[in-house]
């Protein structure tokens, strides 16, 4: 499984962006993608999975209400709508492959992509 994550950029305080994910290769219909950032000298934290159905969709406390994960498998794509951002969360967020877990862990994902910088001003 392949992923390119991209649609990262400079947004302002209060703005939004959409990041995609790609999936190519391999797929299989047992991967769920998770979002995962990694801000500045801080380790790489969960922001959001869903599963291959999209049926289920879980959140970190940090961007629920804000932060949207949906995907559409005809164009093997997952989707991560982030609005309202904050600077704090200027991080690089990758997308990754991997079993549906409820405490997801970086050793969750099995495949990643190569991650899309986000930076957010004030």
């Amino acid at each position: 499984v392949q992923l390119q994550a991209y649609g990262g950029g400079l947004v302002q305080a209060g703005g939004s962006l959409r990041l995609a994910c790609a999936a190519s290769g391999r797929t299989s219909r047992s991967y769920a993608i998770y979002w995962f950032r990694q801000a500045p000298g801080k380790e790489r934290e969960f922001v959001a999975v869903i599963s291959w159905s999209g049926g289920n969709t879980y959140y970190s406390d940090s961007v629920k209400g804000r932060f949207t994960i949906s995907r559409d498998n005809a164009q093997n794509t997952v989707y991560l709508q982030m609005n309202s951002l904050k600077p704090e969360e200027t991080a690089v967020y990758y997308c990754a492959a991997g079993p549906l877990v409820l405490r997801p862990q970086v050793s969750t994902g099995r495949y990643w992509g190569q991650g899309t910088q986000v930076t957010v001003s004030s």
